[in-house]
């Protein structure tokens, strides 16, 4: 899949799912952002374990980004850091990856929803 490429989808979510995704992922959002701020700004460099930012509430799946990485993510409030394959169609678009992860967007009712509910 190419990046900015929709994941192909047979069915849009319901308003009430993208509103309910939303919320799962700005919560694991809030949690990485507490483990970013548990960090000395000297170590911009090191790996952290992240957790997964996708939409599922069972996911605990970690990823090892930078802290300088995860602050370029978090530049746009529209932006979660995920294991690749996690990213739901009609929800988000993969605007970038790295190794192990992908970066999305929030689409629609779901990017609303991570304007309002970014802690920063």
């Amino acid at each position: 899949m190419e990046v900015g490429e929709p994941t192909p989808s047979a069915q849009q979510p319901s308003a009430g799912a993208q509103d309910r995704i939303a919320h799962n992922e700005a919560v694991f959002r809030e949690i990485n952002e507490r483990i970013a701020g548990g960090h000395w700004p000297g170590e911009a460099d090191a790996a952290v374990a992240f957790r997964c930012e996708c939409g599922s509430l069972s996911c605990n799946q970690l990823l090892e980004v930078t802290l300088a990485a995860y602050e370029r993510v978090r530049g746009d409030a529209r932006h979660f850091l995920l294991v690749p394959g996690h990213d739901i169609a009609g929800v988000e678009v993969v605007v970038a990856s790295g190794e192990g992860y992908v970066v999305v967007e929030k689409v629609g009712l779901a990017g609303q929803v991570a304007e309002t509910t970014d802690p920063r």
